[in-house]
């Protein structure tokens, strides 16, 4: 009974993991995390300064919790082009309107990034209220991987890994694989621009991530045609290389191909993240400015408690469990 119950749990997750297992990888969310912090005023950067290794590193935790948490992949995206044709005006924006229309096992279905993302701004609001820096912490790292992920494209489109389209790969290829590769300066590429400016305070979230979202949703058929177009120009050999990494031999996309997906897309991932980096502040000092503004100075000196430490440490044994079973899985 055991192992039935073990093997329909692993089914369940390897499906969960199917439909939508992708996200800004692991390098572009701490990036992402790591910079907002810069655009905070004093105020705020008095204690997200001394934590900015913090909120980079566990950017990444709602990724790792998705071998644990059924729910938690749901919170990620929104398949919104099955609810018609842009601007989607079928689909209520308000949760309650929405769960009334479709019922929210549906929407769950189908995703629900940028009502995920408003709660997350209640969350963190609510720690600030408090002052309570575990909370401010977790919920500032988790809330920005939420906000970048609804800046993907493919993260507001059905197709979200060319899997409709023969284009299999299409989507680590955007997040991971480009930013990996050219974010950074070096001899080959000038890199991203990373300093935006200052957060503002956001008058009306919900409206403000919408906007994002369905500027994901009208970009998704730039990024799958033109892959298609490049590959059309590319053989395998050139499209493709093999590269070492972790101690394993891997097919990749070949940095020729990579630059010119880039220079196709017109900067398309380097302004999405930058997005993304100014609306994950924002989103932070609208939290504090809504909670009242509290003083952080007293928080400035806090540390985690073992009980927090040792919640990471599960989460990152949950994590790795997972991401090697499904890896004996696909073998």
């Amino acid at each position: 009974m055991k192992k039935a119950i073990r093997s329909a749990l692993l089914l369940f997750i390897l499906l969960l993991l199917h439909l939508h297992s992708f996200c800004w990888g692991f390098y572009a969310h701490q990036k992402i995390n790591y910079y907002a912090v810069f655009l905070l005023p004093p105020e705020m950067m008095r204690l997200y300064k001394p934590n900015i290794l913090f909120l980079g590193e566990h950017a990444v935790d709602p990724d790792k919790r998705r071998y644990a948490v059924p729910a938690e992949a749901a919170r990620h995206y929104i398949d919104i082009d099955h609810y018609g044709a842009y601007p989607f005006e079928s689909l209520p924006r308000k949760w309650a309107d929405a769960v009334a229309k479709f019922g929210e096992d549906s929407l769950k279905q189908y995703g629900i990034v940028p009502w995920h993302i408003q709660n997350m701004l209640y969350r963190l609001t609510d720690a600030f209220k408090t002052k309570n820096f575990t909370l401010i912490m977790k919920a500032s790292a988790e809330i920005g991987h939420y906000i970048a992920d609804a800046h993907v494209p493919l993260h507001a489109c059905s197709n979200h890994n060319g899997q409709f389209s023969n284009q299999k790969g299409i989507h680590a290829f955007w997040e991971s694989r480009v930013p990996e590769l050219l974010a950074e300066k070096d001899p080959v590429t000038i890199g991203f621009d990373f300093f935006i400016g200052k957060a503002t305070y956001i008058q009306n979230p919900g409206d403000f991530i919408w906007k994002r979202v369905l500027e994901s949703a009208r970009a998704a058929d730039s990024v799958l045609a033109f892959e298609r177009e490049l590959t059309l120009q590319f053989p395998d050999d050139k499209k493709y290389s093999f590269e070492e990494r972790s101690g394993k031999t891997i097919r990749q996309y070949s940095a020729a191909f990579t630059i010119a997906y880039n220079k196709k897309l017109d900067g398309m991932i380097e302004r999405r993240m930058r997005q993304s980096i100014f609306a994950i502040a924002s989103f932070w000092y609208t939290a504090w400015v809504n909670a009242g503004q509290p003083d952080l100075k007293e928080l400035v000196d806090k540390k985690f408690s073992d009980a927090d430490l040792k919640e990471f440490e599960q989460l990152n044994v949950q994590w790795s469990s997972g991401s090697k079973m499904i890896g004996r899985e696909e073998q």
